[in-house]
């Protein structure tokens, strides 16, 4: 009998849980997911979370370091990130005498922050489609090796003929 309550709870648990999870774009938002989402209970709008002419959500979520998210939190630049994506920075900065991993660090002003030589934060400026031009000169009767020295010379070419920002040079 306990089995069968067990099983039977879980089987319940198993029809009302399930992931909807993928990775979404976030230009295409609107046309993929934004009316579920907002069913399910969001208040933004496809333009509030990404809107390539103007501030939106993007504008505060970045690439720390070489591959973690992080999101700035004030107008100053402040930025929370995972534990695990800082770890190696806040490393460097502790000794035996300040164990910073297990104790904290607290600036209580801008000139008693630590530098993080050659750590890096990234922001998203606009995404374009590039696929098209990528593949340009592609063909099925092509080698691997001829389709990918074609599609390096090709994305060389549209960094190289990429609108920059003044900042960006």
């Amino acid at each position: 009998m306990k089995r069968s309550v067990v099983i039977l709870v879980f089987l319940s648990m198993m029809l009302k849980t399930y992931a909807e999870e993928g990775m979404f774009i976030p230009m295409l938002l609107g046309e993929q997911r934004i009316a579920r989402m907002q069913s399910l209970g969001l208040r933004l709008s496809a333009t509030d979370i990404y809107d390539v002419n103007n501030a939106s959500l993007k504008d505060a979520i970045v690439l720390f370091g070489r591959g973690c998210t992080g999101v700035i939190v004030s107008d100053e630049g402040l930025l929370l990130t995972n534990h695990h994506c800082g770890f190696g920075t806040i490393q460097s900065h502790s000794t035996l005498e300040h164990d910073y991993l297990t104790n904290g660090f607290w600036a209580p002003s801008r000139a008693e922050e630590m530098v993080n030589p050659g750590l890096t934060v990234t922001l998203l400026v606009r995404m374009e489609e590039v696929t098209e031009p990528t593949l340009q000169g592609i063909t099925e009767k092509m080698t691997e090796a001829e389709r990918s020295k074609i599609v390096r010379e090709n994305i060389s070419k549209i960094e190289k003929e990429a609108v920059k920002e003044k900042y960006q040079d």
